[in-house]
């Protein structure tokens, strides 16, 4: 199902500011300056400038499930008061004739009704649940219009089988890291039971040991030595190391743009991932990428049985083949993300916050075997994220490509961030959430779904928690993964397994 209207049409937003000059430079665009907007004219950041390439042009997406009917009227006039007095959200992005066509944020007056998309639904469809699917799968092909602020809010109000309405935001990652657009939406949250609260993340502890308390001398070599390790796998992967390729291998082509993608996501028991956790003395990042590593293990041996006509393969028999090199990219926004807290205060009074994308890459191996225990998968994963931890990957890479992008500008960077990814075969992620009930704008809040599309792998894998539970989220090149609910049945039939392996061996108490 496509969004309702033709889409140039249906962006015709604000027309640009009217040409005006200021310290010898040139807006683009006709029409009346508004009085009560400030002029700012501040460059694209080199960062918010890649993702505007055509290999790279990314989107964040987040699908938000609400236990009421949305209220139109009420997100709109709510929108006006908080996300919009982001500058970015109220910015155009237009070229500065004056300096070479380089890109700039010039403030305007925003028409949320450009911007705030309400498709027209049957209450009498038949499957709601695909109707939303088909939907935001259409999203992810096409683009916002640079004639307003690129984002747009997509208030689908149809009841699904987990859901009364689904709102989802389309934002473009020029405007700010993952990290920090999601801390924005849900700095335009409050706590159902105290409609004054923002919501309370968990606290996250260190991941960076006291040096002195580790081992001193021995912890920072093995520091130094794991960093350069790292970094050199970073470039031998820019430059010539590929993953095997397997049914899940194929990203987009060099210069390929938007495709369409596929968007499923599953809620399971964040409890039960606990259980695990305390059962195992590990972490949740511990074991969501246990959980990952098995799911993707049962998929394969699956997709590989099915290819020598075995339809009947399962976890019984090993259609794997051997030494499976197959990587996850993990992008890091390198520069503390701004806090909930910090952006309401930006948001209602004016305050700054850090804003920004500062990326760096990690690459992490995913070890694809059939495992007699389930727990050794969480196992594993714990080997693999505790030796990521004693290492400085992501802040080095970020260096490499902020050098590659001085010594030989936006084109060469870009095609760096595009070369990683398109090396390996998937992208994953796991985003810690409200640990209580909170409001979309007083509208109660059943899920939180996060997602991006426009990067080149065929594959990406998202966890995000919320209250008691875990929202698992698929976005998928539909010729490389066919079948995404399949997909998702293996992952959460692998907390299963690995749950039900934690209770017999006794490891609860």
């Amino acid at each position: 199902m496509e969004p309702v209207g033709d889409l140039d049409s249906r962006q015709q937003a604000l027309k640009p500011i009217q040409t005006k000059r200021s310290a010898g430079r040139e807006v683009e665009g006709d029409g009346e300056k508004p009085e009560d907007i400030e002029e700012e004219e501040e460059p694209l950041s080199p960062a918010a400038r890649i993702f505007h390439e055509p290999c790279f042009n990314v989107y964040v997406i987040a699908i938000v499930g609400c236990k009421t009917r949305i209220n139109v009227d009420v997100v709109k006039a709510n929108l006006g008061h908080t996300l919009l007095k982001h500058p970015r959200f109220s910015s155009l992005q237009v070229k500065d004739m004056k300096k070479d066509g380089d890109m700039k944020w010039v403030r305007t007056k925003v028409d949320l009704d450009k911007h705030v998309i309400v498709p027209r639904l049957h209450n009498t469809i038949d499957s709601p649940d695909k109707t939303v699917e088909d939907y935001i799968s259409n999203l992810s092909k096409t683009s916002i219009d640079f004639s307003k602020p690129l984002w747009e809010l997509h208030i689908l109000n149809l009841k699904t089988s987990d859901a009364e309405s689904i709102a989802v935001f389309r934002i473009h990652h020029s405007l700010g890291d993952g990290m920090s657009l999601m801390s924005l939406v849900l700095a335009c949250t409050r706590q159902i039971s105290n409609p004054e609260a923002l919501p309370t993340l968990p606290v996250k502890k260190s991941s960076n040991p006291d040096p002195v308390n580790s081992g001193g001398i021995w912890w920072t070599i093995q520091l130094v030595w794991n960093t350069i390790v790292d970094v050199l796998m970073f470039v031998a992967t820019a430059l010539f190391l590929k993953d095997t390729v397997t049914p899940l291998s194929g990203g987009q082509k060099k210069g390929d743009g938007l495709g369409s993608r596929r968007f499923v996501y599953r809620t399971v028991s964040l409890d039960d991932i606990k259980l695990i956790k305390n059962g195992m003395k590990t972490t949740i990042n511990d074991v969501v990428m246990g959980v990952s590593l098995a799911g993707l293990s049962r998929y394969l041996n699956r997709r590989y049985g099915e290819a020598k006509e075995d339809k009947g393969a399962t976890e019984k028999k090993n259609n794997l083949p051997k030494n499976i090199r197959l990587r996850a990219t993990l992008l890091m926004n390198i520069r503390p993300s701004p806090g909930i807290h910090a952006l309401a205060d930006m948001m209602e009074k004016g305050s700054k916050a850090k804003w920004g994308n500062w990326i760096g890459s990690v690459l992490l191996p995913f070890v694809i075997a059939l495992r007699d225990d389930p727990l050794d998968y969480v196992r594993q994963a714990k080997a693999i994220i505790d030796r990521k931890k004693h290492s400085r990957e992501a802040i080095f890479t970020f260096f490499i490509i902020k050098m590659v992008l001085k010594l030989f500008g936006i084109k060469a960077a870009a095609f760096l961030y595009h070369r990683v990814p398109n090396h390996t075969t998937m992208c994953f992620s796991n985003i810690v959430g409200p640990v209580e009930e909170i409001g979309f704008y007083g509208h109660p809040m059943v899920f939180l779904a996060p997602s991006v599309y426009g990067q080149p792998h065929g594959l990406m894998i998202h966890f995000q928690s919320y209250i008691n539970k875990m929202t698992l989220v698929l976005s998928v090149k539909e010729e490389i993964v066919p079948d995404p609910h399949q997909l998702c049945n293996d992952l959460e039939e692998s907390l299963k397994l690995i749950k039900d392996a934690v209770i017999a061996k006794g490891l609860v108490k």
